[in-house]
């Protein structure tokens, strides 16, 4: 009898683990902390401050699960209505809107706490910045019009000028590059995802894609100029004393090969070939921070 307890207690423990696994969405949490710790080893100098590391890896965290949390929260009832999110602990009512605001609420508030304790006072306005753009303004956008995007990709470009300032404490052109390279690279790699799940976010009502005729030769059209931009950008680095033209080099070809992806899908406008851009996409993002901070080196 005692046996079976401890098995139903066991089984529960994991279930909520779980559950608070989906509530801040660990794998896209952790790999936005990778963009913040590399914006930080691009921008240190010296040997690295791992009391400052370490507060940049657990703060930025939470600032990002809270973030990701109060996005869930906000989107409750429409959540369940998507096959993708449709088994998120708050759509099934495993976890309530209290608990889970609870959650978000403490994990935020500590976050912010060791960013502007442990590294600068810049660092924690960032982290507040992008909670609060991404949770009350990105989120609730996104049902009104595809203008959401753009507001997103603030938040999103946050992480490596976050992880810059706080190794650095202060604002300069490197971290300007640093976010503009991650505020561009948003709009090939979100679009591409939104053209393959666009049944589903049509579900509950979003508009993710840029334009309203959808999966169309305009909107792919959006998505081969935003990768294109990236081609120009990529060369700023070298240019302003950044980075060696190896890492140049390497930038610019991702961002061309990008490009020419995005060419494939306006030709076929298949779903096979936005999944190709959308993983190319994922790869170009790590990619060009690493070659970045391989060159600094």
């Amino acid at each position: 009898m005692k046996s079976t307890v401890l098995q139903t207690e066991s089984i529960g423990i994991k279930a909520k683990l779980s559950d608070y696994n989906q509530l801040i969405k660990f794998r896209l949490t952790f790999t936005v902390v990778l963009s913040s710790v590399l914006g930080y080893l691009i921008g240190m100098s010296g040997e690295i401050n791992w009391t400052e590391l370490n507060a940049l890896i657990l703060g930025g965290f939470l600032v990002v699960a809270s973030s990701n949390g109060l996005n869930q929260i906000v989107e409750k009832n429409f959540d369940v209505l998507m096959t993708r999110t449709e088994n998120r602990p708050l759509a099934q009512n495993r976890m309530t809107v209290l608990e889970a605001a609870i959650f978000c609420t403490v994990t935020g508030i500590v976050g912010v706490y060791l960013l502007g304790t442990f590294l600068n006072q810049y660092a924690a306005i960032l982290g507040i910045g992008s909670l609060i753009s991404y949770a009350f303004i990105y989120t609730p956008l996104k049902r009104v019009s595809s203008v959401a995007v753009y507001i997103g990709a603030i938040p999103g470009a946050i992480p490596p000028l976050l992880g810059w300032v706080a190794a650095t404490g202060k604002f300069s052109a490197i971290a300007g590059i640093l976010f503009l390279i991650q505020f561009i690279w948003q709009f090939p790699h979100f679009w591409a995802i939104a053209w393959i799940l666009d049944d589903d976010y049509k579900k509950a009502g979003y508009r993710l894609l840029p334009l309203k005729s959808a999966r169309s030769k305009a909107s792919a059209l959006l998505i081969i100029l935003s990768c294109a931009l990236l081609i120009p950008v990529s060369v700023i680095p070298c240019l302003i004393g950044m980075a060696g033209w190896a890492s140049g080099i390497v930038i610019t070809a991702s961002s061309l090969a990008l490009t020419i992806l995005a060419i494939k899908l306006y030709r076929s406008l298949s779903m096979a070939d936005a999944k190709i851009l959308m993983f190319a996409s994922i790869i170009y993002n790590p990619l060009v921070l690493i070659s970045l901070l391989v060159d600094k080196i």
